[in-house]
């Protein structure tokens, strides 16, 4: 049984995945999301990473209990920690940079297509950049967007102009805690 490229992505209602300074301090993190994130990521599952949502990562989740008594950083720290993670990134070709992760920086689609044919689902957490090229090389499987309560005004765009147009299917709507919303698309293939 092949694994499946997902790409989950938390958005503001206007569609951007950072603030206009970067920031990410407004994703509404309740009870119900975190049990849903802890769904997905349960199993053989790999998290996938840019190279800037890895720095994000990296500088935060190795000591989130030195920065947060959030009940969700608090039960997801340990995971990420142990998780097996994938960085794509040319900076960090060459390097170990630790965290059970590996470092992919050549035939990106092809590598990572052939690791999740291994049965291995691979979760793309943000990455706008590598989700572009992944679905521009028909990689992503599946689109898991959760759009959270704030107009952000700027910053980050979810997802950058594709190349060409994927059709979807909808295959799950959810709210979360009364607040954010839930939508998965799975990409249709030709038979």
């Amino acid at each position: 049984m092949s694994g499946r490229i997902i790409h989950f992505v938390h958005q503001s209602l206007d569609g951007f995945i950072a603030g206009p300074d970067g920031e990410f301090d407004w994703p509404a993190m309740g009870p119900e999301l975190s049990a849903y994130t802890d769904e997905l990521i349960a199993g053989d599952t790999v998290f996938l990473y840019g190279r800037k949502v890895w720095d994000l990562m990296s500088g935060y989740w190795p000591n989130a209990e030195q920065y947060s008594q959030d009940p969700h950083d608090l039960a997801f720290a340990p995971v990420w920690r142990e998780a097996p993670k994938v960085v794509v990134s040319r900076t960090l070709a060459g390097k170990d940079p630790g965290f059970n992760t590996t470092v992919v920086s050549g035939d990106v689609a092809a590598e990572l297509t052939a690791l999740a044919a291994t049965g291995r689902n691979l979760v793309l957490f943000g990455g706008a950049e590598l989700a572009a090229h992944l679905g521009a090389h028909g990689a992503v499987d599946e689109y898991r967007v959760v759009v959270h309560p704030v107009v952000l005004g700027g910053g980050t765009p979810a997802f950058r102009p594709a190349e060409h147009r994927t059709e979807l299917e909808t295959v799950e709507t959810r709210i979360f805690d009364g607040r954010s919303v839930l939508l998965r698309h799975r990409v249709v293939r030709s038979a």
